[in-house]
């Protein structure tokens, strides 16, 4: 059959590590990529990129730094959205306090900022851990929206908050169309992405898991708990305070402190969970579903109630996602903890096997 790896024989250890070992599954990424960067700008309108692609590519690098701190550390975290607004401000301020600043270097400023906040309030999950640590990083989103919102120099002293950016250019290149933010988001959503996949891999990935699986075990064996819990809080925040910089920079151009509220933290925490713990391509399910859902309810819900002879206005139709996103949250929690990710990894084991019975 087609998905096999027979005769794909590893003559060396670099081989045997590679992040895809099956020739089918490289090959099927490049042309993904392939498609990503050449044959989506020729396909996609404007509405497409505004709505869809641009937001679905920065959630989903979103949900990898979240996914990094609670899926393969173990380290719940209520706050996120906090962080993403940490990056934006960050890099807003850098952006317009620094002449000639590229805006590549603002965004990633904005994530090393979010990185020494995220350490910071960090630091209780080295005594607490589980619900308490849940409420403490709640309690670092509820402190964070206050000072977005008061504390005037963060804002550039504005009233309400909302701050504005414009003239964007990367490497000198305007990012001023539809295809050029989605370009920019793609190439850090495929370089964090293939940082973060390589990172879990490697012997910090390992320590993460340790820590997640029994912190006690591990400390026993020589792994320090708190290089590892507060390097998974410094990696998490930074990939999610550029998310966030990109969020406000691209997805927005001008935006307030409500853009970075508790509802930001609970949907990266949704898709975290329904695209599946503990995996960056479960990110990107997670990161679909979500953007992709209320879209399709949208449209679907009214088509189905003109059916019946129902009026479904659009409070009908937010109810009825988030009646879904809860109903799928259990059903995930109950059924597959893994989420999309392990039905994902199934199917394939399936077709690899397909047409012998296992």
């Amino acid at each position: 059959m087609l998905y096999r790896e027979n005769g794909q024989f590893k003559t060396s250890y670099r081989a045997d590590q590679q992040i895809f070992p099956i020739a089918q599954d490289r090959a099927l990424i490049a042309l993904l990529l392939a498609f990503a960067v050449f044959g989506v700008p020729l396909l996609a309108d404007e509405y497409l990129f505004t709505a869809i692609l641009v937001p679905f590519l920065i959630l989903s690098l979103a949900a990898i730094g979240l996914n990094i701190l609670v899926g393969y550390c173990g380290q719940i975290s209520l706050g996120t959205g906090a962080f993403m607004g940490v990056g934006a401000y960050a890099a807003y301020n850098l952006f317009v306090r620094i002449d000639g600043l590229p805006t590549g270097l603002a965004i990633l400023g904005g994530g090393v900022c979010a990185t020494l906040v995220g350490v910071l309030f960090g630091i209780p999950s080295l005594r607490i851990k589980g619900l308490y640590l849940a409420v403490a990083t709640l309690a670092a989103q509820f402190f964070l929206d206050w000072a977005f919102l008061r504390i005037g120099w963060i804002s550039n002293h504005s009233t309400s908050g909302s701050v504005s950016v414009a003239g964007l250019s990367f490497l000198g290149i305007p990012v001023a169309t539809p295809q050029a933010r989605y370009w920019l988001c793609l190439g850090f959503v495929v370089v964090f992405g293939l940082a973060a996949k390589n990172l879990v891999r490697g012997h910090v990935g390992r320590e993460w898991m340790a820590i997640r699986d029994m912190d006690v075990a591990a400390a026993v064996i020589g792994i320090r708990p708190v290089y590892a819990k507060l390097s998974a809080f410094a990696v998490s925040s930074f990939i999610v305070g550029v998310a966030g910089a990109l969020w406000g920079f691209v997805h927005l151009g001008s935006w307030e402190p409500l853009a970075f509220g508790v509802d930001r933290s609970f949907q990266l925490l949704f898709m975290v969970i329904i695209g599946g713990l503990g995996s960056i391509m479960g990110s990107f399910f997670g990161a679909a579903f979500i953007v992709v859902l209320p879209i399709v309810l949208n449209q679907l819900l009214p088509w189905l109630g003109g059916l019946v002879g129902l009026h479904v206005d659009t409070a009908l139709v937010a109810h009825a996602e988030y009646m879904i996103f809860g109903a799928l949250i259990v059903f995930f929690l109950i059924v597959e903890p893994h989420g999309l990710a392990r039905l994902w990894s199934i199917a394939k084991e399936k077709l690899r096997l397909w047409p012998f019975p296992h």
